[in-house]
């Protein structure tokens, strides 16, 4: 079977819509099959073309954990994503999947866009939907979804909805049809970076590019750490320097840029070479000084700027984040390393600056060494220098250089 692009919709309310998509996609000498993934009551056959791929066939990999039948339109649509993820992942395993588009509303947009997300990065996806022209981060994620507005409600043939899908389909053929494989002898690295960490980030890509990488910064707000993790998954990422963990605070102590449960999973699961580091992890983020929640109004905060109200961590919190990431290093089954900077982990972590404060970060120290389980492939190294001291970016990327080549 050939790769083709896969049209999804429920074919019980946009059965005739996704059927014009999908003979536009075939026009412009793309191959497509259409999904149905209709959840309401399904429609008497009529003369048009049945779905190539049935909603049946989707819900078949509902799997063993499918639980009761749905009650309810929310745990209905809530079932089928789940399916329709599956699916999509199988169908693309076997290298049927050239590209994806979707139609739907608020419904249909939360169903098939969970599915689009946990497709590899590069592969093409368009989801043309009622909601793309407000707030699209629910839909869209850490990924390369691209979203269309409707205009009108994908909701009958008429002079504007034929153009807008029309557009559609044409720009996802256009994808599927012209897509080239970016061309590289430079092998990709990720590298998390914050205002507060910038110099050591810059130096170590400077050195980095040096050597032939092609070092790709992210900036640790939450989203820049899920986006590089995307990326180690989806295989276009062959190295990490980890340089700013701040999101593990954010994510324990309730600040706005944290990362979830499941970071440093993905390389883990990969086993890409990895060197880590403690960046901004002496500051959780929140906004604006006057949404600063209730309990933190007391402790040390530093304004930012006018959107953006930093809060010093205590040793106690440290501990936290020490254990907490301690535990998942210990997950490592391939070469990692953590670089410990003695001397501060941020640009106001440093004598006479607000947040220095060698108690809190030492227990910090302290927290991951009694935590992990260091061997010849996990290791711990402490450093007398500043994280921003040119000489610990050089130590990053020596470190990095000098991990087992097995990982890579």
């Amino acid at each position: 079977m050939e790769p083709a692009v896969y049209a999804i919709a429920t074919m019980d309310t946009k059965g005739r819509e996704l059927r014009f998509v999908a003979d536009r996609i075939r026009e412009s000498g793309v191959a497509v099959r259409t999904v149905d993934v209709g959840t309401g009551a399904k429609r008497e056959p009529g003369p048009e073309a049945p779905p190539d791929v049935s909603r049946e066939e989707v819900a078949a990999y509902r799997g063993d954990d499918a639980g009761p039948a749905p009650k309810t339109r929310g745990e209905a649509i809530s079932a089928a994503s789940k399916a329709l993820t599956r699916f999509l992942a199988a169908e693309h395993e076997k290298g049927r999947v050239a590209g994806v588009i979707g139609l739907g509303g608020s419904g249909g947009t939360a169903l098939i866009t969970p599915a689009m997300r946990a497709l590899p990065i590069g592969l093409p996806k368009l989801m043309v939907s009622t909601v793309a022209s407000g707030d699209v981060s629910a839909y869209v994620g850490c990924s390369d979804v691209c979203m269309m507005y409707s205009v009108v409600d994908v909701a009958g043939l008429n002079a504007v909805s034929k153009t807008v899908l029309a557009n559609a389909a044409r720009a996802v053929a256009g994808m599927v049809r012209d897509a080239r494989p970016v061309e590289t002898d430079r092998p990709a690295l990720g590298l998390t970076m914050f205002g507060l960490t910038t110099p050591c980030v810059d130096a170590a890509r400077h050195a980095l590019e040096g050597l032939g990488y092609d070092p790709l910064t992210f900036h640790a707000t939450g989203t820049g750490g899920r986006a590089m993790e995307n990326l180690v998954a989806s295989g276009l990422i062959q190295g990490v320097l980890d340089v700013t963990t701040t999101e593990v605070a954010d994510h324990l102590m309730g600040g706005v840029f944290p990362c979830s449960e499941a970071r440093f999973e993905a390389q883990i699961a990969a086993g890409v070479p990895c060197v880590l580091s403690l960046g901004a992890l002496d500051m959780v983020n929140f906004g604006a000084i006057q949404t600063v929640p209730e309990a933190y109004r007391e402790r040390l905060l530093h304004r930012h700027n006018d959107q953006v109200t930093l809060m010093r961590t205590t040793p106690e919190e440290n501990r936290r984040i020490g254990r907490w990431i301690g535990e998942k290093l210990n997950r490592w089954r391939t070469p990692v390393a953590l670089l410990i900077p003695e001397g501060g982990l941020s640009g106001l972590d440093l004598p006479g600056e607000p947040f220095h404060d060698p108690e809190a970060d030492a227990a910090l120290f302290e927290a991951l060494e009694g935590v992990v389980q260091q061997t010849d492939e996990r290791t711990i190294r402490r450093l007398p220098l500043h994280i921003n001291d040119p000489e610990f970016a050089r130590a990053l990327v020596e470190a990095f250089e000098a991990l087992p080549r097995r990982g890579r």
